[in-house]
């Protein structure tokens, strides 16, 4: 009997649960689409002459 004078006096309680819980989950959606789409693009690095040999001073000079 309690229970059906309760029900229309909640009502806004309830949907305020219930917004909470929708922009909670639609903030984790961006943050997982944030992390994944790279916000800047990186330069690319040129690559190595295929018909060159490797050789330890390519390997090892930070400014190549």
């Amino acid at each position: 009997m309690g229970i059906h004078y309760d029900y229309k006096s909640k009502r806004g309680e309830r949907a305020m649960l219930k917004e909470a819980k929708r922009k909670e989950r639609l903030a984790l959606k961006k943050a997982k689409r944030a992390s994944t789409i790279p916000t800047a693009k990186e330069p690319e690095q040129e690559m190595h002459d295929i018909n060159k040999p490797i050789t330890l001073d390519d390997l090892t000079n930070p400014n190549k």
